[in-house]
């Protein structure tokens, strides 16, 4: 057996480093590609901001000459210098159920950061806490938003066998919509509205919600600044994810909270559910993907609670709640009933109980593993 672990240097590489998720999960019905131009975009220097402040490097694993597994492995020198440790991340493990190719695969980053001066590895992590994070251990036959992961079951014990364990966990949930909003609910909104003077913005075109960007991502960073792996957004980051996610959106499922002051206080996030839309276009906008999700943003089945921040100083007066039913009131209208959230944080209570009121599962669970040398 021939196991060679080699590093990604050149376009050819990148393409077998993108490819290999699309054999390995090839018939497997719950994996939801992503768009190889937009994972190639994130790999490269010159494309992804991220790179400013994070050293990185990909490899791929061949076994008797064919692609078998990945990994990649970024210092993020911001997070570590915010946190006062030096943690390498290693991000996009897939792999075959083979220990010895994992085990290739992870020597290989471990050695790569020891030689610069890492003294442990956490993840899978990615660039940003925009980025691929968690590893899936819980909720296998469940379809994974476009915003969250999917791996393969055996991948955690590889994991264990490898030396590693929890650093933390992200719990995900289903939430069943009711059709009709009490009026208890509806003046309980009301009265959260003429006490802080918030007034609710919402959308019909996607150009209008782009001069609001930068100013999301502030109140992002204020609100996420004490949560496990994040580091602030700066500008240039800001307008890589903009330009990122904006042709994924409909402007109806975005809603934001200004207070008194005409502050952005607030802001909520869905997208029509577009998990099947991408299994279809697999990988590519061309010739039809841009069809598959183009329906699916016109005429969704399902949604997916992509992001949802509270600047600090309104955080526990019941503006969450708010922005999630002005939200609610759009699901109604399009008739959708179940809602998809993105991993949360387990620690975050705060945030897990805004789903009390709704009839919920959790489902799902991802994990971060951590191991120190």
């Amino acid at each position: 057996m021939n196991i060679e672990v080699v590093p990604v240097s050149k376009s050819s590489d990148i393409r077998k480093f993108i490819d290999f998720p699309f054999s390995l999960y090839r018939s497997n019905r719950f994996w939801v590609p992503p768009l190889k131009k937009a994972e190639t975009d994130i790999l490269q220097p010159h494309k992804n901001p991220a790179w400013e402040h994070c050293d990185a490097q990909f490899w791929i694993a061949l076994k008797n000459g064919k692609t078998a597994g990945r990994i990649g492995a970024i210092i993020n020198r911001l997070h570590n210098e915010k946190t006062g440790e030096q943690l390498c991340r290693f991000t996009r493990m897939e792999f075959i159920d083979d220990p010895d190719v994992s085990a290739a695969l992870m020597e290989t980053a471990v050695h790569w950061a020891k030689k610069r001066g890492m003294n442990g590895v956490h993840g899978p992590l990615g660039f940003t806490n925009l980025d691929s994070q968690g590893m899936l251990i819980e909720g296998f036959d469940h379809l994974p938003s476009i915003a969250s992961v999917y791996h393969m079951p055996y991948y955690q014990k590889h994991l264990d066998a490898l030396g590693f364990e929890k650093e933390i966990d992200w719990l995900e949930f289903r939430l069943f919509v009711p059709r009709e909003i009490t009026d208890k609910v509806k003046k309980i909104n009301e009265l959260t509205k003429a006490r802080y003077g918030f007034t609710v913005k919402t959308f019909t075109r996607i150009a209008d919600v782009l001069p609001y960007g930068r100013r999301m991502f502030a109140v992002l960073n204020r609100a996420f600044e004490d949560l496990f792996s994040v580091v602030p957004f700066e500008e240039n980051l800001m307008d890589f994810y903009i330009k990122k996610y904006i042709s994924l959106l409909n402007p109806n499922f975005i809603k934001l909270v200004f207070d008194k002051d005409n502050q952005l206080a607030g802001f909520i996030i869905g997208v029509p559910s577009l998990s099947q839309a991408m299994q279809k276009a697999n990988g590519s906008l061309l010739p039809f993907g841009w069809y598959h999700i183009s329906q699916a943003l016109k005429k969704p089945k399902e949604a997916d609670l992509f992001l949802t921040a509270v600047d600090p100083q309104y955080q526990g007066g019941g503006l969450t709640a708010m922005l999630i039913l002005e939200l609610q009131q759009t699901f109604i209208k399009y008739g959708i009933s179940d809602v998809e959230t993105t991993g949360m944080i387990e620690t975050n209570q705060k945030a897990i109980q805004n789903w009390k009121n709704f009839d919920h599962i959790q489902h799902k669970r991802k994990r971060c593993y951590r191991r120190m040398f």
